[in-house]
């Protein structure tokens, strides 16, 4: 276990490097691609509710994407995150519901669901640093993510948002580790992934 950690340690590093060198306008243009590749997929279409993320720094851009889903009528959850590294979930009222969260997040100021509440999504959008073609995620080390998607169900689509370069040959995996299901790119739209 110690070299797989050590493994996503140094890959981490070089994807954060990567996505810091991206500017401001970069960012933004690879979430606009993301979201309209996202709003045009079935599954999301009809999804009644979307358990998604609100981004922070260099991340793909997910703001667009959640008021778009929202204005439509989608019941969008956001994470909330609690002081043991789990996360609840809380309903987006549009952008002015939200509030600051711990380690610069942007958390609805909605009473929380629950940490299950995830489990009730129609489909899931993850954050992750990278993802491989078998759908190990790399997230931030944390382990959030990681418990709030081992409670998702085996149907449910899970796919992670990521920038061109991201999807890799191979990502370190531990055990505990719950794969996504697709992942969405800005040049390359939706990329379904052969995850058991």
């Amino acid at each position: 276990m110690p070299g797989v950690q050590q493994d996503k340690a140094v890959l981490r590093k070089q994807l954060l490097a990567a996505r810091s060198a991206l500017n401001a306008d970069e960012r933004r243009e690879a979430g606009r691609l993301i979201r309209d590749s996202l709003l045009d997929l079935p599954e999301l279409q009809m999804a009644g509710t979307v358990a998604a993320y609100y981004s922070v720094g260099a991340e793909p851009d997910s703001r667009g994407l959640v008021y778009a889903l929202w204005k439509r009528g989608t019941y969008v959850l956001l994470p909330l995150l609690r002081s043991d590294g789990d996360l609840d979930w809380a309903s987006y009222e549009g952008p002015d519901s939200l509030v600051p969260g711990p380690r610069g997040l942007r958390e609805p100021g909605e009473p929380p669901r629950g940490t299950e509440a995830v489990a009730r999504a129609d489909l899931v959008l993850a954050p992750a640093l990278a993802v491989d073609h078998a759908g190990n995620r790399l997230g931030r080390g944390g382990g959030s993510y990681d418990r709030a998607l081992a409670r998702v169900g085996p149907l449910i689509p899970v796919i992670a948002l990521l920038y061109d370069a991201e999807l890799l040959g191979h990502v370190p995996a531990a055990p505990h580790d719950t794969p996504v299901r697709a992942v969405v790119r800005p040049g390359s739209g939706i990329t379904r992934l052969p995850t058991g």
